[in-house]
């Protein structure tokens, strides 16, 4: 019986149950990072809200999965945690649209994809898949038995 874990907005998920789903719903401007180990089937879920933590008052303990430069070394770490290898990882990165800034003024949605592709390039990783862009909202769904991930907005359903 498979069992959805949900990922909300600023949060992340690891797991190593064949059993489990990794979700998280209503990406907008926010990306997700679905990371997986295909020979551990060690998968990771991060919904990542925005590009820098140095906007948040210093006073303030941060969520650290609320942004790219405190979400993506925490997520990576936890997976490697769990049993995961470096040189096994398959990542795809999902979201970054422009759902409701439609003049892009404020540019959120391609601040946060620039901000993990950078981080990700500093790191030596590679981005596997990509679906980011656009005007849509989209549910990630990761299957930890086979890495499959599926992607579904108000339009359509496919695999990534």
């Amino acid at each position: 019986m498979q069992n959805q874990i949900v990922v909300s907005i600023a949060d992340m998920k690891i797991s190593d149950n064949l059993n489990d789903i990794l979700v998280t719903y209503s990406l907008g401007s926010c990306v997700a990072l679905a990371v997986y180990d295909p020979h551990t089937h060690i998968g990771g879920l991060i919904h990542i809200m925005l590009p820098e933590s140095s906007i948040e008052r210093k006073e303030i303990e941060i969520n650290p999965f609320k942004y790219v430069d405190t979400g993506v070394p925490a997520l990576y770490k936890s997976l490697f945690k769990k049993g995961a290898k470096r040189n096994h990882l398959i990542t795809k990165v999902i979201g970054g649209s422009n759902v409701m800034d439609r003049n892009n003024y404020f540019n959120i949605g391609e601040r946060n994809y620039l901000a993990v592709r950078k981080m990700l390039w500093r790191n030596n990783m590679i981005i596997h898949k990509e679906d980011v862009g656009g005007n849509k909202s989209r549910t990630v769904r990761l299957y930890t038995a086979t890495g499959k991930v599926i992607i579904s907005n108000s339009y359509e359903e496919y695999e990534l």
